[in-house]
């Protein structure tokens, strides 16, 4: 006796649509989204020019203590500090354990290790860092900081002639 037809294509049938199912399913998952914690990363510098950069004559200051300050954008009322200090290579890492959309995050300088190089300056103490998921950024949860640096209370004597080399001519004159 034969076989109807339709009896040997329908598991076949169901298959394709399982599997139509699935990849349904799988495309429209959200992609590995962030947890909520973050890891900030950054560097601290000594400028002994108060270059406001880094020069060849900068160093990497191990010791120094930075805190990741967030505050909301109205208010102005601060929701987190977490402290870090640097290692032997000036490196520090700060880990964060929720989102912060709605506010406005920066690492700031604390405390130098360095005596000879303590001084800070209001706006250049601080790097921002954008501290959720919903900003289009795709880094698995680490944020990098721009280097921040710690300045001379008087730059070093060679200083002129140290930033001559990197061809300044048309940066502003800055007060």
């Amino acid at each position: 006796m034969a076989r109807p037809r339709f009896a040997t294509t329908a598991p076949l049938l169901a298959l394709a649509v399982l599997a139509a199912v699935v990849s349904v399913a799988v495309a429209t998952a959200p992609a590995g989204k962030d947890p909520g914690g973050f890891v900030v990363t950054g560097r601290v510098y000594c400028d002994p020019c108060r270059a406001g950069f880094e020069t060849n004559v900068s160093k990497s200051i191990p010791g120094a203590t930075v805190s990741v300050e967030c505050r909301h954008y109205g208010a102005g009322r601060e929701s987190l500090k977490a402290e870090a200090t640097t290692d032997e290579k000036g490196w520090y890492k700060v880990e964060i354990d929720q989102d912060h959309q709605e506010e406005i995050c920066e690492v700031v300088l604390d405390k130098s290790s360095d005596p000879a190089c303590s001084e800070t300056e209001k706006t250049r103490d601080r790097s921002r860092v954008p501290l959720t998921s919903n900003n289009g950024l795709k880094q698995n949860g680490i944020r990098y900081a721009n280097p921040i640096a710690f300045f001379r209370k008087e730059p070093l004597a060679d200083c002129g002639s140290i930033l001559q080399k990197y061809d300044l001519k048309d940066a502003p004159e800055t007060p």
